[in-house]
């Protein structure tokens, strides 16, 4: 056993290197524990069996931060050991990335309730050329005992019904823990999450990032005996602080959907209201649309136009290919942005200008009556308050472009989709 130095800034960190390392791993199993010595040895031994049936070169890279046997146990089971702080699951794998020799890396726990002697599909999908494999227990087997009926029956199946609606995705176990993904792809992806969240952000990218995705059924084992799960560990709120951090990932990578339509659905409510009664009341049969109907008209639209700027600004952060990022230069770029929200405006201010003139002519007082100046003002509020925002929001917009130019990693332009593509979008 060797230890070498840290391949990154952080020297909390340490790799220790087992006597019978492969020298040029093409898959790499990279799997955190958390004082898993009733297991880890098992379960190496699993991942080599594994990795012999698959007939491929691979590495085992457990990221360890035990106070247990642990390390020591999967060092001498001819597993690489990524020394790390307990720092949470998503960390455990931001820290392994620069550790990770492997084209293709694919990830779990260390518990043997993922039978890694069946890694041979995902290496099958490796090689047909996707990006992002999936493990889905719902398309192969959960073994009785292994699942708390929350998880199997509500919280899972919720949770991927929500992200498949949001991100206009088919995945049958968004968290399943047995995932495979390029090396390429993952240091791309640039993952934030520090804890359990980790697994939501990974799919939910996989769909904006547009990588060629497909699932593969797995075998789902339960706990050995004597065995407590993290999550017992945790206590038993620990389960919905993870569903928690989960759906939180989901609605602030998702925020897009939530604002641009219905965003836009509020604006066309508004101009429903606000149009029409540009030119005085509306008699509906015994309903009479009048000036206060256009003032709701009016903090609709208001409403509206800023829901959908500020979902055109978080749709730029997350615009993984550029796509959507060259619509809005094409369509709005910065010039015809702000000369459409001066004319908007000033037309604005010019629709307004007939009721200041009455409002002084009239010792500064306003009669409050449905007349067609105040109805036209209102209609002129409305059409300064969207030229303002959109002056604003272009402004924003433009620095989240120059932002995300500079910082986010080049995503390639997406090839042809995979038969089996279960990706959204």
């Amino acid at each position: 056993m060797t230890a070498t130095a840290p391949r990154t800034d952080d020297p909390e960190v340490t790799l220790l290197v087992p006597d019978d390392d492969v020298a040029e791993p093409v898959l790499s199993i990279v799997i955190p524990a958390l004082n898993e010595e009733r297991t880890i040895s098992e379960f190496v031994a699993w991942c080599h069996q594994g990795l012999a049936a698959a007939g491929v070169a691979g590495e085992i890279l457990i990221v360890d931060s035990s106070t247990d046997r642990t390390p020591e146990l999967a060092l001498a089971g001819g597993a690489r050991v990524l020394r790390t702080p307990r720092r949470g699951l998503g960390r455990a794998y931001i820290d392994a990335i620069p550790h990770i020799r492997g084209q293709w890396v694919l990830m779990g726990d260390a518990d043997c309730t993922y039978d890694f002697r069946l890694l041979a599909p995902f290496v099958e999908k490796f090689r047909e050329g996707y990006e992002y494999v999936m493990g889905s227990r719902w398309k192969g087997t959960i073994e009785p005992g292994s699942m708390p009926a929350l998880h199997r029956y509500l919280g899972t199946p919720i949770t991927t019904h929500i992200l498949n609606i949001v991100y206009s995705a088919h995945f049958s176990d968004i968290h399943c823990g047995m995932r495979g993904i390029t090396r390429d792809a993952l240091e791309r992806m640039n993952l934030q999450s520090q804890s359990w969240e980790y697994a939501s952000e990974m799919v939910l990218k996989s769909v904006q990032m547009e990588l060629r995705t497909s699932e593969v059924p797995v075998s789902f084992l339960k706990d050995r005996d004597g065995r407590v799960s993290h999550h017992r560990r945790e206590g038993w709120l620990s389960p919905f602080k993870a569903a928690w951090i989960n759906l939180r990932a989901m609605f602030v990578f998702g925020s897009p959907f939530f604002l641009i339509v219905p965003g836009l659905v509020l604006a066309a409510l508004g101009l429903v209201l606000v149009v029409p009664l540009s030119v005085g009341d509306i008699e509906l049969g015994e309903v009479t649309l009048s000036l206060f109907s256009q003032f709701l008209g009016v903090s609709l639209l208001a409403m509206g136009a800023q829901t959908f700027f500020l979902g055109c600004v978080a749709r730029v952060f997350f615009d993984y290919t550029g796509r959507f990022t060259r619509r809005w230069q094409r369509v709005l770029p910065y010039t015809r942005a702000m000369l459409v929200s001066t004319a908007m405006m000033a037309l604005g201010v010019g629709l307004a200008v007939p009721l200041v003139v009455t409002y002084f002519q009239g010792d500064f007082r306003l009669e409050q009556t449905n007349t067609v100046a105040n109805h036209l003002a209102l209609t002129g509020l409305g059409v300064l308050i969207v030229g303002a925002q959109l002056s604003v929001s272009n402004l924003v917009v433009q620095g989240a472009i120059i932002v995300t130019t500079t910082e986010r990693p080049r995503v390639r332009a997406r090839r042809p989709a995979l038969a089996g593509q279960v990706g959204g979008r």
